[in-house]
């Protein structure tokens, strides 16, 4: 039940034609951009329109102010194939407003309007939209082996996993008849890579599959712990492939916020202090994760990064104790302070983690499957990893769980003798570092604006002082954006899942939510800091002929450095919704 892969637009006054050239019955998606209604016609002729263009799938309808607008993928980029199913990436797309005009709307709507609009062009810019028109991308290679012939006869759409279909909210209108089922094509966020390498000179194919969850999708300080539902914020399953001579294997790993209800609210800190909910049922929320986890995954052994000390130590121990309180025989707990264990940028240290985990991972395994399909091995649970922000740390502890089955996997399929390591050929060792620092950089940028840190380590084995000025750059841009960009990007987010739902000519039927009530110290504060940084950086780098002078620069601007830092952190306050929706009470909802 592959979706159309190749169609063309066409546009006239009063519908949206959508044609599937590859059709063979010249089937046509027709849009009533009057009465909004959607059906297929097959064999009908084609009326004049006043503009063609080729495009590459529906992502789907989303309903603004003005009424629905139809989005569609324009341009796509090639990856790669999976057994000969072709991957795409979504390169560009376009939206089209069923209305002509926008003379229905008061300009406070159109206003209103063009900022939705803007939320969600902004979103579809965000880097890391992949589909396939033939392979289902939401499932591991072990939840396809394990479904029945009559599951592959589902349209594409209607089989793949909700958990990691972004836009399933604004293809409903589409997936609601099963006659259309060609036409609701999946897409998944994330990070997908294709390399086709050798190994001991035998050729392979080395995938890697990131795919995020939409639920509790969000940015890094605006989506911290669980939901009432179990659900964490920035899950994101990662499926490791290996194919050879027609084998495959795969390993999948997870990593999720912290689940239990906490927040971590920006407030113009560099790291705002974690808040545990002192009146939630966390064990409830907690249960209702790890239970769907062990359906879904099997066993779970939980790795913990953060630090022990305060303020993320009490993040540690009251995730520790939750632990003992659940007793759970599916659960095992494997606390690791990173930043303690491997100071002094002595990273080796890493290997005592993978000894504490050797057994788990042997006991858990991998999948595999031989050339005529057949099951060989089963993975019988996941290791899920967290640090704060489940990026950079839990990104380097993956990938080095990741070399380890990989090995495993290699010598199963007989690719490499017993003892003989796979890092040892040079090419296939940059392309596997390379491939999961930038897996690394892409869920990192989704999440937290800026490129993934300690990549340094993943690309090269080694921890450098080059990479940690860069490291250092990218937490003072993860500093800007998270306090003055994010609150826009969580409500677009939003308002992409439909989290939040706009009703057509809001403002008549309901207050528009929109507002823009930062505090002038948002600005004024950080732009003081800056400057006096800058000032300061001037007067230390350049001499001056006077001495006494250069030196009553530097104690002025250094003043100012400091003060605006003690005022940043005296008057910092939380929230900054920008130009987004007031989610006040929506986050009060989700946190129980």
């Amino acid at each position: 039940m592959a979706v159309h892969e190749s169609l063309r637009l066409h546009i006239t006054s009063e519908k949206f034609i959508i044609e599937a050239k590859d059709s063979v019955t010249n089937e046509l998606l027709v849009i009533d951009r009057v009465t909004q209604e959607i059906n297929l016609q097959v064999g009908s002729q084609i009326p004049e329109a006043a503009s063609v263009k080729p495009i590459y799938g529906i992502l789907g309808i989303i309903r603004l102010v003005a009424g629905p607008y139809l989005i569609v993928i324009s341009q796509k980029s090639k990856v790669g194939e999976i057994n000969g199913h072709s991957i795409w990436k979504i390169t560009d797309t376009e939206i089209y407003s069923y209305k002509r005009t926008m003379l229905h709307l008061t300009e406070k709507q159109i206003t209103d309007n063009r900022v939705y609009l803007t939320m969600v062009e902004s979103f579809l810019k965000t880097d890391g939209f992949y589909f396939s028109s033939t392979f289902d991308l939401s499932h591991s290679l072990q939840r396809l082996a394990n479904t029945s012939p009559d599951f592959m006869n589902i349209p594409l759409f209607d089989r793949g996993d909700p958990q990691f279909i972004w836009n399933g909210h604004i293809t409903r209108e589409l997936a609601q008849q099963p006659e259309l089922g060609k036409f609701c094509l999946p897409v998944i966020h994330g990070f997908v890579c294709i390399r086709s390498c050798t190994v001991n000179n035998k050729a392979i194919d080395y995938i890697l599959i990131s795919r995020r969850s939409v639920y509790r999708a969000g940015t890094r300080f605006y989506m911290r712990g669980l939901d009432s539902e179990g659900q964490a914020a920035n899950f994101v399953e990662t499926e490791q492939i290996l194919l050879y001579d027609g084998h495959k294997c795969s390993l999948v790993q997870s990593r999720g916020s912290i689940p239990l209800y906490w927040s971590q609210r920006p407030n113009l800190k560099y790291k705002p202090t974690p808040v545990i909910s002192s009146t939630a049922n966390h064990m409830d929320a907690f249960n209702r994760h790890f239970d769907a986890q062990i359906y879904s995954y099997g066993k779970q052994v939980l790795i913990n990064l953060i630090d022990h000390k305060k303020p993320e130590g009490y993040l540690e121990k009251a995730f520790a104790q939750m632990i003992v309180n659940a007793a759970n025989k599916d659960i095992r707990y494997e606390a690791f302070d990173f930043h303690h264990e491997c100071r002094n940028m002595r990273w080796e240290r890493l290997s005592i983690l993978i000894d504490l985990i050797r057994e788990e991972r042997k006991e858990l395994g991998f999948f595999s499957s031989s050339r005529d399909g057949i099951t060989l091995t089963q993975q019988n649970g996941v290791f899920r990893t967290n640090c704060i922000d489940c990026l950079d740390r839990t990104n380097v502890v993956q990938s080095m769980l990741a070399k380890e089955s990989l090995q495993d996997q290699l010598i199963y399929l007989q690719v490499l003798p017993p003892g003989k390591d796979v890092m040892d050929s040079q090419n296939f060792s940059y392309i596997f570092k390379n491939v999961w620092a930038d897996n690394a950089d892409i869920l990192s940028k989704q999440y937290a604006s800026t490129g993934a840190l300690k990549t340094d380590f993943t690309r090269t084995g080694k921890r450098t002082k080059s990479g940690l000025m860069m490291d250092g750059l990218n937490s003072l841009i993860r500093y800007f954006k998270n306090n003055f960009k994010d609150g826009f990007r969580q409500d677009s987010i939003d308002l992409f899942l439909g989290n939040y739902l706009v009703e057509e000519q809001e403002g008549i039927t309901r207050p528009s939510p929109l507002v823009n009530d930062r505090d002038w110290k948002f600005y004024a504060l950080p732009a003081v800091f800056f400057v006096s940084f800058a000032m300061l950086v001037i007067c230390l780098l350049l001499p001056d002929e006077h001495a006494t002078e250069q030196i009553l620069y530097i104690f002025f601007w250094g003043g100012f450095c400091i003060s605006s830092v003690l005022a940043i952190y005296m008057f910092g306050e939380s929230g900054d919704m920008g130009w987004g929706v007031q989610q006040t009470e929506f986050d009060d909802l989700l946190m129980g």
